[in-house]
């Protein structure tokens, strides 16, 4: 009875033991061994150091150029054309707008749209 309830076992046969080397060389060959996945940094941009204040041969060529050159007038299209930081291109429209040298299409508050008169 004994050899019969061995037989009736759904267990494998035991395998035989490692080495030490063999321990050793399996775990060096493991993936988890390379470490932890390192995020990427993303594109880094280059810096733009635009004008973050008008000097008086800026803010004359901006105020005869815009309003005659210029289609359409937005604060990017402002930044572009003339390398002022955004904050100015907004208050150098506003100031244009208020004197009246370009007229507004569009005046949301997260894009505002002029054009010239």
């Amino acid at each position: 009875q004994l050899i019969l309830a061995a037989a009736d076992s759904d267990m494998p046969p035991k395998q035989p033991q490692k080495s030490k080397a063999q321990k050793a060389l399996a775990a060096a060959s493991s993936s988890r061994g390379k470490g932890k996945k390192k995020w990427s940094k993303g594109k880094v941009r280059d810096k733009k150091n635009y004008a973050v204040v008008l000097n008086s041969d800026m803010h004359k060529k901006i105020f005869t150029d815009v309003p005659k050159k210029m289609k359409i007038i937005t604060v990017y299209t402002m930044v572009e054309a003339y390398k002022i930081n955004a904050s100015v291109a907004r208050r150098c429209i506003k100031e244009l707008a208020k004197a009246g040298k370009i007229k507004c299409i569009s005046d949301h508050s997260a894009m505002p749209i002029y054009t010239k008169m």
